[in-house]
């Protein structure tokens, strides 16, 4: 399904992905190894993975991007992979510097499971491709979620953000060209991923009801689900508390 998207006459410098990391890193691996772009042990391939891209991370990768090709050919294409459920404003500002001024057969893609972490200016500059879905069963654990009495919602927020935040947990950042990292059962990351089934559940439960009272109701759920998801992107926030607020409000 990746492959599509792809053009390996006309490739574009910077892609944003949005999806499953899991499902797409091996269609992307498969796509360059076609192009001849070796993907293991090659000094010109680089794959990290972090929860967080954070300043530190940018700044790595901005001066890996900045080096030369090791081969010394022109011809020789540099790909640069980067994995992450979050990435700060700060470091997307690295980026967006990097993009603003691309070299020739130097090629970078960012995957991601929500595109809404980005800011405007990275995703006017990049190639949006989206393969996110949510699963059948995503969604009625959602639905339930919606009929559950207000102690059943605390509880299973309870267990669902259940351990450390990542920026009180942070995972080792892999050095560039290794590809471990990212850690998509941390307690931020799954609230995400929660938060856009409930997203679709309440839209369908909203669309076919003739109550109008409700479906106003619904809606300052949904305004709430925006804002508990920009501030679950901010270090230092508590995801139990933020993910409480919207069982509250329900």
């Amino acid at each position: 399904m990746l492959k599509k998207y792809l053009n390996k006459e006309n490739l574009h410098h910077a892609y944003l992905i949005e999806g499953n990391k899991k499902d797409i890193l091996p269609l992307l691996f498969s796509f360059l190894e076609e192009m001849n772009v070796g993907t293991i042990a090659n000094p010109d391939f680089y794959n990290i993975s972090v929860d967080t891209f954070k300043m530190e991370d940018a700044e790595n990768f901005k001066s890996s991007a900045n080096q030369k090709s090791f081969s010394n050919d022109l011809n020789t294409k540099r790909i640069f992979i980067v994995s992450a459920n979050n990435f700060l404003h700060n470091a997307q500002n690295t980026l967006l510097k990097i993009f603003e001024e691309p070299k020739i057969n130097t090629h970078f893609f960012l995957i991601t499971p929500d595109k809404e972490v980005f800011l405007p200016t990275i995703l006017s500059r990049t190639y949006f491709i989206s393969l996110k879905s949510e699963t059948g069963d995503e969604i009625k654990e959602a639905d339930k979620f919606i009929k559950m009495n207000l102690s059943a919602r605390l509880e299973y927020i309870k267990e669902l953000v259940k351990g450390k935040d990542d920026e009180e947990a942070p995972l080792p950042n892999p050095p560039l060209g290794e590809g471990e990292g990212v850690n998509t059962d941390s307690p931020r990351a799954k609230a995400l991923k929660f938060l856009s089934a409930l997203e679709v559940a309440i839209s369908n439960t909203k669309e076919p009801h003739p109550d109008h009272l409700l479906i106003k109701e619904m809606e300052k759920v949904i305004d709430q689900i925006f804002k508990v998801r920009e501030y679950l992107r901010q270090p230092g926030s508590s995801t139990k508390m933020l993910m409480e607020s919207v069982a509250i409000l329900l």
